[in-house]
This record gives C-alpha cells, sequence and structure tokens, in this order.
C-alpha cells in the first residue's frame, strides 16, 4: 500500500531576466485549474505581481515578499515558508501549493537544499519541480553572457521558451538545440503570452511511489521512440545525454561546454555497497560541481526499485516504488555536473558495473570487486 505523502508541492519557477515569469505567474494564479496557490516572491526590481489581481483573486493566494531568492535568503525563505504552513494550520490560509519565483540571477540550489534539510520546512514541503524560462528573443545572449543562466537551464525539469513571436522559425529551432545540448532531460515547451496551462507545469518530479512508467520516462529524459522506461531498458548503451557537439552551435556557446551530462544504464541489480561507493566518490570529489543526480535503481537484495534524486551533495530521501510488478531490473543514472569532464562523468557512472565477489582466503572471508574489462 501507498505511503500517501501530504507535503504540500512545491514548484520554483526561474530564468532569465526579462523572460517573462511574473507575466506567467500572473496568468497561472487566474487560472482555475491551477488550483489553490500560496505565491512567495521577490521585489527585485519595479516589476512585481499585479497587487489588483492579487485582491481579485481567489483568497487562497496569497502574496509574500521575502527579497532576493537566492543563497544569503535562506534563513528568510525557511521563516516565510514556515509562516504559511503555521497560517494553513490555523485555518488563515487555504492552498494546495506553493509556486516561488526567483530573481534572474539566482542558483535554483540553495533553494532546493533548503526545502530538504531546514527542520522547520522539510516535514511540509517537497519539490515538486524547476520551471525555467528562456527568452526567444534574449535568450541566446543571455546564455552568453551569463553562466547562472546556463545553470538555470542544466537544473530545470522543464523549459518553457518565451517571446517565440519575436524570432523566426530558424532562430527559435536553433535556441530548441542548445537548451536541449544543455539539458535533454527537461520538457521543452513553448509558453504563448505567458499562458502556459498548469498540467504542464506542475507534477514534474519523479519523486513519489505511484509514479508511472511514462513520466518516469519524462523525468529521466528517455528517447520518445521508447517511451517506457520500465517496460525494457537494458538495450541502451551507456551515451552522453547532449543532443549535438557544441560546436555545431557556435562558438558563442562557451558557457555551455562547462556543463557535462552523462547516462548508464545496468541491466541487473547493483549491490548496495557499489552504489554507495559511486555515490559516496563523486560527491566527496565533485559536490559542488554536481547540478543534479537523478534516476531509478535496483538494489541487489531488494525486490522493488527506488528513484533518488540529489543536487551537489544534498539528496531527497530515495522513494520506494513498491508496487513495482514489472520483470526488467535496469537500473539508469543520469549525471548533470559543471565543470566536470564528458570523459571523467562516464568512467565514474562506469563503477556501477563493478561486482563484489566473495572469496576465502586463509579461511577468512574476503571481499574484493571485479572491474570488467
Amino acid at each position: 500500500m501507498e505511503r500517501k505523502d501530504d507535503r504540500v508541492p512545491v514548484t520554483l519557477l526561474t530564468g532569465f531576466l526579462g523572460a517573462g515569469k511574473t507575466t506567467l505567474l500572473n496568468h497561472l494564479i487566474r487560472d482555475p485549474q491551477a488550483g489553490r496557490i500560496a505565491v512567495v516572491m521577490n521585489e527585485f526590481g519595479d516589476v512585481g505581481l499585479d497587487h489588483d489581481l492579487i485582491e481579485e483573486a481567489t483568497e487562497e493566494t496569497v502574496l509574500m515578499q521575502s527579497g532576493c531568492l537566492c543563497c544569503t535568503i535562506r534563513g528568510d525563505l525557511a521563516k516565510t515558508m514556515a509562516s504559511l504552513m503555521a497560517r494553513r494550520k490555523r485555518g488563515e490560509l487555504a492552498f494546495d501549493r506553493v509556486v516561488i519565483e526567483t530573481t534572474g540571477i539566482a542558483d535554483p540550489g540553495p533553494i532546493h537544499h533548503t526545502l530538504i534539510v531546514d527542520d522547520l520546512i522539510a516535514p511540509h514541503y517537497r519539490m515538486d519541480g524547476v520551471v525555467t524560462l528562456a527568452d526567444a528573443a534574449n535568450g541566446p545572449r543571455t546564455l552568453d553572457a551569463q553562466f547562472e543562466a546556463v545553470n538555470q537551464v542544466a537544473m530545470a525539469d522543464l523549459l518553457v521558451i518565451t517571446k517565440a513571436d519575436l524570432v523566426t522559425r530558424p532562430e527559435l529551432d536553433r535556441l530548441k538545440a542548445r537548451l536541449h545540448g544543455i539539458n535533454s532531460t527537461a520538457r521543452i515547451v513553448l509558453g504563448e503570452q505567458g499562458r502556459i496551462a498548469p498540467g504542464r507545469l506542475f507534477n514534474l518530479t519523479a519523486m513519489r511511489e505511484s509514479v508511472t512508467s511514462a513520466e518516469l520516462s519524462d523525468w529521466l529524459g528517455a528517447s520518445s521512440a521508447k517511451p517506457d522506461l520500465l517496460a525494457g531498458l537494458s538495450g541502451l548503451a551507456l551515451k552522453p545525454a547532449v543532443a549535438q557537439p557544441i560546436a555545431n552551435i557556435g562558438a558563442h556557446a562557451h558557457h555551455d561546454g562547462r556543463i557535462g551530462s552523462a547516462s548508464i544504464e545496468v541491466a541487473d541489480p547493483i549491490p548496495a555497497d557499489v552504489f554507495d561507493f559511486w555515490l559516496d566518490t563523486l560527491i566527496a570529489l565533485k559536490g559542488p560541481d554536481i547540478l543534479r543526480i537523478k534516476g531509478i535503481v535496483h538494489v541487489d537484495g531488494i525486490e522493488w526499485p527506488f528513484v533518488f534524486h540529489g543536487v551537489q551533495h544534498i539528496f531527497d530521501a530515495p522513494v520506494p516504488l513498491k508496487s513495482w510488478s514489472g520483470k526488467d531490473t535496469t537500473s539508469r543514472v543520469v549525471v548533470i555536473a559543471r565543470d566536470i569532464d564528458k570523459g571523467d562523468l562516464k568512467a565514474s557512472l562506469e563503477t556501477l558495473r563493478m561486482r563484489p565477489q566473495e572469496a576465502r582466503t586463509d579461511g577468512m572471508m574476503v571481499h574484493t570487486t571485479e572491474i570488467p574489462v
């Protein structure tokens, strides 16, 4: 029986300066299909949510001003979220989810960390997904000039391209290819004047026991030609999760080249100590540069797989898929990192193919590891 997760889902809305985050929020809180939303936003700049609209919106929608939501404001964010939950419990507010809007220069990582590790809010909230907006007209220049924008793309679950009507189709296609080259696991959709169906913005994570095979496949960025990830993964080989060489996009994409990603699929269950060794080693050596690690893993000796997700050295609690009924035992792991050689990423992932063995020497059991050639 599935354990019910009653925590409030949180969507992190980030993106380039001027990409239209506030416009999207204005439409979202007006859309009855979006449900009851609490909005946490910054007032970094002159343009905020339409306060008249806030007054006209449902009483369950609330505007919280907490400054620039970046690494220096995590304490304020925790207090804001704790205050929201306290008011909800007292019956002063009624909301089903929270949307946090960041500034165009904010790093999503620290906010994700706060939701996971802060004792005041972690028991009450869960990350539902990172939505990053990219301005079609100015996006290429922003990616060239601001490495923070590249980080935002790399950490996204969903990429929303705005202002597509201001560019030609070839320009739009080049931007899509560039975004996919940075983060091939994120879906890319077009936003029309800030209008996005709420169903496309929410439920982006696979970190729940009720996740379907299609949702998990989408989250891990599986090929559309093979949509049912849980039905059979063993046919795919280790490959970098990049759509095309950076050289094909243009010499201007020097920031993009700092982001590397790779994925691996292992057909047989992975011994727990091998998985722990791989993860501990990678985090110890490269933790600050790991933007995201996610995957589905079958552990040797456990009858069901689990889904895991981490940003840098902070990980969500792994979710066991206890309703698992398939016979396929293929694990799939995706790593997106910054300033790490792609060959090193591949070599690290290959550690997951190691097979521990027990050998008896002089009457004692010695634990050894066999590395396939």
